[in-house]
């Protein structure tokens, strides 16, 4: 924590010594920085989104290739006896 005090300090000091155009040129800079840091977060962000698929993306391979099983219960007459009341 110190350390970053220290830094922080180090940095107003020397900022303060500089003339009133370069101490322009050091904020246009840490904009500069900025820009730059948002700008590899929103790709870093871009990048996960591509990573995401929905399960039937996931699936698709997988849709069709089971035989048998329980069939469509709306079919079954049966089933749709009791339903509703």
């Amino acid at each position: 924590m110190t350390q970053a005090i220290d830094k922080e300090q180090m940095i107003i000091d020397e900022f303060k010594k500089l003339s009133p155009e370069k101490q322009q040129e050091v904020l246009n800079f840490i904009e500069f920085l900025q820009f730059k840091e948002m700008q590899k977060q929103e790709t870093l962000e871009d990048k996960e989104k591509e990573k995401q698929v929905s399960f039937l993306e996931a699936a698709k391979e997988y849709i069709g290739c089971v035989d048998g099983g329980t069939g469509d219960l709306a079919t079954n007459k049966k089933h749709l006896e009791e339903y509703g009341r």
